[in-house]
């Protein structure tokens, strides 16, 4: 569990924090309920992504990995965050999919791949 915490926590917020900056732009008020109400889709789907990739890859699970985890995670947080907007009478224009998907894709897979370049420099130095 350790071992994959700090990614866990590192997923969840940024997830926050993308969807803190989305409430931003838009000027939406009730800071607080406001942000539950938009961040708890795509928290649902991190949390799928989660517990998918940790079902799937069991032995082999590393929670760092770009393939298979940060994708998965990436994909759920999305595909069941919308999902889960469209069921709660979110809106899911499909200009704010295509940002979602962007912005996402940059924090959720972004980390990890600095994190492996990171990796790379300090093991050719």
């Amino acid at each position: 569990m350790k071992k994959f915490l700090p990614a866990l926590v590192l997923d969840v917020v940024l997830v926050v924090v993308f969807c803190a900056i989305g409430r931003r732009s838009h000027d939406e008020a009730n800071a607080l309920t406001g942000l539950v109400t938009t961040a708890w889709p795509f928290l649902s789907g991190l949390a799928v992504g989660w517990i998918a990739t940790v079902a799937l890859y069991r032995d082999k699970f590393d929670a760092f990995l770009i393939v298979p985890t940060g994708l998965l995670v990436w994909f759920s947080t999305l595909v069941v965050g919308m999902l889960l907007r469209v069921v709660s009478g979110q809106g899911t224009a499909f200009s704010f999919i295509l940002v979602a998907a962007t912005v996402l894709a940059v924090f959720l897979l972004g980390w990890r791949a600095a994190l492996r370049a990171i990796a790379k420099v300090r093991t050719h130095s």
